[in-house]
């Protein structure tokens, strides 16, 4: 197979990504860099950062080198019309689905992958859900849809908004009670775009590193009690992060193999790269069922 290329937008702006360095997190963009290396090793890569300002993203015929588009997680609000960095990566999303680019995404791409195909993204009236997304469950569609081969539920999240309205062409794949819609399948136009809301990207060093970034933001919101909690939490997380036989901490923060084998955590991602953008590249049909 000839070497795919494929293009990753990092959305958060500068500061937030000095943030992430700051506290030891990996960046967005990086993280998913990392992520396509592991299932294609000969894969390259173009990190866009895409609020910057002075970057301009490919139009329509530079769409055209990429095997496939990647959206990491973004802390912009993809329904704020008025932000031209957000309209930007609105139009560069429409452009894929113009040009039959498939593309995946997590937290912000699964808001990106239905607003640009004209659905709906509003604030969740439950406020964040963090750290660990819990009792996902497939809905009729996701039980067949190929995203989810091998998959069993829960897996990392963090966000504020939710999708309220499905577009035209979209297919409801997960849910749990804090978040309605926690995956899509989205075919528009001449494109196909899987995504979640919760991140297959993270793993719980990841997710332990973006709680001490979002500290201020988590202690006002009431989720710990005081900061000796907060730092035990982190703590935890870390701890079997390096050590993921650690049975007393499995047991206290109920965490299962679901979040510790990458190969589980990852699989819609690996899915995607498989039943998707490999049959793509060599102008064979998706696995039936994709679309």
């Amino acid at each position: 197979m000839a070497q795919l290329r494929y293009l990753i937008i990092d959305g958060y702006p500068k500061q937030s990504r000095d943030q992430f360095d700051q506290v030891g997190m990996t960046l967005a963009g990086q993280l998913y860099a990392y992520l396509l290396l592991k299932y294609q090793p000969d894969a390259r890569y173009d990190i866009m950062y895409a609020s910057d300002p002075g970057v301009e993203l490919p139009e329509e015929k530079g769409l055209e080198q990429y095997a496939g588009v990647i959206w990491p997680g973004c802390n912009l609000t993809v329904y704020h019309d008025h932000d031209e960095r957000v309209v930007k990566m609105v139009n560069l999303s429409k452009r894929s689905y113009e040009t039959g680019v498939p593309q995946f995404g997590s937290c912000w791409g699964v808001q990106i992958a239905v607003y640009a195909a004209g659905g709906e993204v509003k604030p969740n009236p439950k406020g964040r859900e963090m750290g660990i997304a819990r009792k996902i469950h497939l809905t009729e569609e996701g039980l067949k849809h190929p995203m989810y081969d091998g998959k069993p539920p829960d897996g990392f999240i963090s966000h504020d908004d939710e999708i309220t309205k499905l577009p035209e062409g979209a297919k409801w794949l997960a849910t749990n009670d804090f978040t309605r819609i926690q995956a899509v399948s989205v075919k528009h136009k001449n494109g196909i775009f899987w995504a979640t809301q919760y991140h297959p990207e993270y793993n719980l060093r990841e997710v332990a590193r973006l709680i001490v970034a979002r500290e201020k933001k988590l202690k006002k919101m009431g989720l710990f009690d005081n900061n000796n909690d907060f730092v035990d939490y982190v703590k935890k997380l870390e701890a079997l992060a390096k050590d993921p036989g650690r049975k007393d901490i499995r047991w206290q923060l109920a965490i299962d193999d679901d979040l510790i084998s990458e190969s589980i955590i990852q699989c819609e991602f690996s899915n995607w790269l498989k039943k998707i953008v490999t049959p793509l590249s060599k102008g064979e049909e998706p696995e039936s069922g994709s679309f």
